[in-house]
């Protein structure tokens, strides 16, 4: 099982938390929404909980609910900016489809 961040991934998730001041990485997760079926979650995490696995790469941790892990194993988080535009992006293996919108995926 395994999560990864590319560096500019984890410099924002960094820089997010200083703004936020207080939190030990980030959450994230799958819930069922879109056409697709599932949406991605991110949140700041305060602590680790009872179910949770955590991953570190680049002096920024990720906590992912083990219900969740089955969804993005494997995913690399990317932090990218376009233009006016800059967002995270799920480089997600288990994807079988997104929506045209990009807002949700399925797995078989």
């Amino acid at each position: 099982m395994s999560i990864s961040l590319t560096e500019s991934a984890a410099r924002q998730i960094k820089k997010q938390l200083e703004k936020r001041g207080k939190g030990i990485g980030l959450k994230l997760g799958v819930k069922k929404s879109g056409c697709s079926g599932y949406a991605y979650t991110l949140d700041y995490s305060d602590a680790v909980e009872s179910g949770d696995e955590v991953f570190e790469e680049f002096g920024v941790t990720v906590i992912v609910t083990k219900n969740d892990l089955p969804f993005i194993d494997g995913i690399e988080l990317d932090y990218r900016k376009e233009g006016v535009n800059e967002a995270f992006q799920f480089n997600n293996p288990n994807a079988t489809g997104s929506c045209g919108c990009g807002e949700s995926f399925s797995v078989n």
